[in-house]
């Protein structure tokens, strides 16, 4: 059964951590396997004195790899051969007889092996992917050649009751509660069995993805009756459409006109395009009718008909906005091809014996939020191009990794999730920002590689390991510029974190480390003179002022910036007073500062949360002074950094690293923190930019238990690439100098032009109360 083409060589491309397998999971299908495995990761970290060594915690992953049937026997003997699985309770779905590879699986890995409900997993795995994957939804506009796919991040909470339709053999239709609760509420016999079956009785094709090329050529005009074949051109008063189909395959009622149409040359492309027609208006009507009747909103459709064959997404996307008169969409889901197999594994969590579990064997997987693995997945496993298992051994990977904490919707949000994106410019459909950012990027690469190398000059294979990360990076950036789609949505934010993941993959694990420890030294030794020169100052209007003028010049040092990177690595170097200097004259390009001044001295604020941006003197400099006279006006202080690093960002380690030189510093500080005035926290991210559908579940109850009621959020990438038009609750500051002419140029600035927008919360009784209970619901 193994396939001649199933080499070791190639199959160890596909199969990862085979060593540390925590457990198993497979959906079998009749053609295709699908196979969802943990595994942890072993992690080395960059040390201060440029070394690189062990880490002790592991990264723990999903894998989710399809293979041809053909191929699979070659992939359990070589997972056999290679592999060591922590616990033998394995877990499959399939919706067939499958006697003969179940035993297949037993007595190759020595499985004992359970069969789950294939309805359980598809629920809780189409759930998993809404819950952890960023754009994982998406409908379909064929009209729009810029971009035919419209993403969004929706949780499920969110949007239960939602239909789900279920196009495999026949069609299945379901009402979708939650995780647990759901039920079969319909179905129809009219689907991907019905299709191929015909298809193949018609046109004698046997190949599936070549009958819906077919049928993308095909012209179903031929086979059928369409409305103005009826009323010729009276149809107008009835308001309808003259190319609506009127009577499916009407036109082969007349044995005459049949015989001439299979005589037709493209009799095979038109026949296909009919029947897909058909069927695939049938499933949108009929789908419409059970939404209707179950009083949902939302339908998705996902199964092997639907697999992002556009021409069937197109259909079925008419058919729902004809049915529902505009009101409704379809929906599909990028990866809805590995949603059972997602959902076999998770139910497997109840065999296995949780007291010897180890980490990653049990309830991880529902219990803790993912992340998607952009570079480990393949371009199966990707979102486009789609390709078939045909030819040699393909497979296609998608690849997620576990944040080991939990991540939920910030509770200060003014807007409903389904309102708020993070991304300022979406690049899917701004393709004037698409080049600007992937040429940049592309340009940034040397800056890059020349600072992982820095970080680990004591180590020897730090220059071939570099060189993979370009190559990679320089690759990746390609194919988002040929499918900007590739990942989703395409945007800064997105792009930032492909980086930071290939350097990680190569064992750059903190690229600026030698940097930010060179650049902390500095500004702690600025601090205590600083802080003196601020409590000089007797007038506290002036007061502020220089200190949210320190709190933007500390801004300036951005090494994600290349007009900044020029200067700090000039001769003279960028001091301090210089990028105070940088700082123009009010009135700013966005000034709303005397609204910011006058709200403070109206009353103080209880507690503000500061999202901080880099390390050095933007957070020593700029934002300590700042927070600073903060607590001095009667307002306690959450500062909150990044968990991971990204660029030169701060991260909560070195945050907490650098507590006990700002009590040395200071006294105010000191007694501040001591009082627990000042208090830090971590976003549970490791980015330059802000996705506060995403942050850490420890982080939002301490702003809801320290009543926050100013959050400020500083830096580009936080504040303008990403955040610059989110609404909050409570009342916001938004702080960033523009540090790129292309920015500048779009929001009618100049470089080093200063972002100060301070806005009202929204908060009203109702939706405050429904947006900070959501807290506990996700």
């Amino acid at each position: 059964m193994a396939s001649s083409t199933s080499t070791p060589q190639s199959i160890k491309t596909v199969l990862k951590n085979l060593k540390t397998i925590k457990r198993m999971a497979f959906d079998i299908g009749q053609s295709v396997v699908k196979i969802a495995y943990t595994a942890t990761v072993a992690r080395r970290r960059t040390t201060k004195e440029r070394k690189l060594i062990h880490d002790a915690k592991h990264a723990l992953r999903l894998y989710c790899i399809q293979v041809r049937l053909d191929d699979f026997e070659a992939v359990l003997s070589y997972i056999a051969e290679n592999g060591r699985i922590s616990t033998n309770k394995a877990t499959f779905a399939s919706t067939s007889s499958t006697h003969h590879l179940e035993q297949m699986i037993i007595d190759k890995l020595g499985l004992e092996l359970h069969k789950v409900k294939e309805m359980d997993c598809l629920v809780r795995g189409t759930n998993f992917l809404l819950r952890n994957i960023e754009a994982e939804s998406f409908t379909y506009d064929h009209h729009n050649e810029q971009c035919r796919y419209y993403f969004e991040t929706i949780r499920p909470s969110m949007i239960c009751p939602y239909l789900l339709v279920n196009v495999g053999t026949g069609v299945s239709v379901f009402r979708v509660d939650s995780d647990c609760k759901y039920e079969r509420v319909g179905g129809s016999s009219l689907g991907g069995g019905c299709f191929f079956g015909l298809g193949n009785l018609l046109t004698s094709e046997v190949d599936l993805d070549e009958m819906m090329r077919m049928a993308e050529e095909g012209d179903h005009r031929q086979f059928d009756i369409l409305v103005s074949d009826i009323y010729g051109g009276k149809y107008t008063n009835m308001g309808l459409s003259g190319d609506l189909i009127a009577g499916s395959f009407g036109k082969c009622a007349r044995k005459c006109l049949a015989d001439d149409l299979k005589n037709c040359p493209d009799y095979k492309n038109n026949v296909m395009r009919s029947l897909l027609l058909m069927i695939s208006n049938s499933i949108g009507q009929f789908a419409f009718l059970y939404a209707q009747r179950e009083k949902t909103n939302r339908i998705y459709f996902d199964g092997f008909l639907i697999r992002n064959h556009a021409i069937i997404m197109r259909t079925i996307s008419y058919a729902i906005d004809f049915w529902s008169e505009g009101t409704q969409q379809a929906h599909f889901l990028r990866h809805e091809g590995y949603t059972s197999a997602i959902g076999a594994y998770l139910s497997g969590a109840s065999f296995v014996d949780l007291s010897q579990a180890g980490f990653g064997a049990g309830y991880e997987a529902e219990r803790l939020s993912w992340r998607e693995y952009y570079s480990g997945c393949s371009e199966l496993g990707r979102f486009v191009p789609t390709a078939p298992l045909s030819m040699g051994f393909t497979a296609g990977v998608l690849e997620l990794e576990c944040a080991e904490i939990i991540l939920r919707p910030f509770p200060l949000l003014a807007e409903n999730l389904k309102v708020y994106k993070p991304d300022v410019a979406d690049l899917n459909l701004d393709g004037e920002a698409r080049e600007f950012w992937l040429r940049t990027f592309e340009k940034s690469v040397d800056s890059v590689t020349k600072k992982a190398l820095e970080s680990q000059a004591s180590c020897s294979s730090a220059v071939q390991r570099v060189q993979v990360f370009r190559e990679k990076y320089l690759k990746q950036l390609q194919i988002i510029r040929e499918k900007p789609f590739a990942y989703g949505n395409s945007n800064v934010r997105n792009l930032l974190d492909l980086r930071e993941q290939l350097l990680n993959e190569q064992d750059f694990d903190d690229s600026y480390l030698h940097q930010k420890i060179v650049e902390n030294a500095a500004s702690i030794e600025q601090l205590s003179a600083l802080l003196k020169s601020m409590d000089e100052i007797v007038d506290s209007s002036e007061r502020l002022f220089r200190v949210s003028k320190g709190l933007l010049a500390g801004n300036v040092f951005d090494w994600g910036a290349e007009k900044v990177v020029e200067m700090m690595e000039s001769a003279e170097g960028l001091p301090f007073d210089v990028a105070v200097a940088s700082i123009p004259e009010r009135p700013w390009l966005i000034d709303t500062y005397d609204e910011f001044a006058k709200s403070l001295d109206q009353k103080p604020y209880n507690c503000a949360a500061i999202f901080v941006d880099n390390s050095g003197a933007d957070f020593l400099l700029g934002v300590i002074p700042f927070t600073r006279e903060l607590i001095r006006r009667g307002t306690k202080v959450i500062i909150i950094s990044n968990l991971s690093p990204a660029l030169n960002d701060l991260t909560y380690g070195e945050m907490l690293g650098m507590v006990p030189l700002l009590r040395k510093a200071d006294p105010f500080l000191r007694d501040a923190i001591d009082k627990e005035l000042l208090m830090f926290e971590h976003s549970g991210q490791g980015s330059p930019c802000l996705d506060l559908r995403r942050v850490h579940s420890t982080l939002n109850r301490r702003v809801l238990e320290e009543q926050v009621d100013l959050i400020v959020i500083e830096g580009m990438g936080r504040a303008l690439h990403t955040n610059l038009y989110a609404h909050f609750l409570c009342d916001s500051l938004k702080a960033a100098v523009i540090k790129t002419q292309w920015l500048a140029d779009r929001m009618g600035g100049e470089i080093f032009s200063v972002v100060f927008k301070f806005e009202r919360g929204k908060r009203n009784g109702s939706n405050a109360q429904a947006i900070v209970r959501s807290v506990s619901d996700f």
